[in-house]
């Protein structure tokens, strides 16, 4: 079957190439809103499907979503209100912000089952995309120490659900 990868996952895969194409490293306060935004979107795509869904498999995933993003991204907050440090707009946050909203548009209009497969193909292909980005452009590229202790957290919680998502969506049919 075909897989659908939202244009917020192209987005996602852009963070290595946005950067680099301008000659420049992604900076701390970027890294910071580039991370805290990846969270929103999950965040919002799980709530569109809390409120779509009948599937309990898919229903709980979502749960899991909305409540481990929204811990990550409150840990995020808290972590550059210490620092004092003011997360920076840019690009990379603007253009993944409006491919997600694009994949949400296309989401609404699905139901059932057609839309219960769609929301985790896109929940396993978003969390691979954003696994990597934290793994090739974020981590290695985020200079306090702290910043990056808690992007390696958020990479282990997001491995497991890009696991999980990959079990979610081969149960569908």
């Amino acid at each position: 079957m075909f897989v659908r990868l939202s244009a917020a996952i192209a987005a996602v895969s852009l963070l290595s190439g946005a950067a680099i194409a301008q000659g420049a490293k992604p900076t701390d306060p970027q890294i910071a809103h580039i991370a805290y935004t990846a969270g929103v979107i999950d965040i919002a795509a799980a709530k569109q499907a809390l409120g779509k869904t009948s599937n309990k498999e898919v229903k709980a995933f979502a749960q899991d979503m909305v409540r481990d993003h929204q811990a990550v991204n409150k840990q995020a907050l808290a972590l550059v209100k210490k620092l004092k440090v003011t997360p920076q707009d840019n690009e990379t946050s603007r253009s993944l912000s409006k491919s997600a909203g694009e994949e949400r548009a296309k989401l609404a209009r699905l139901k059932g089952a057609a839309f219960d497969k769609a929301y985790a193909e896109n929940e396993v292909a978003y969390h691979k995309n954003v696994n990597s980005a934290l793994e090739t452009t974020l981590i290695p590229n985020a200079n306090n120490p702290e910043l990056k202790n808690l992007l390696q957290t958020g990479l282990k919680i997001f491995q497991g659900h890009e696991q999980h998502a990959e079990q979610v969506a081969s149960s569908l049919k």
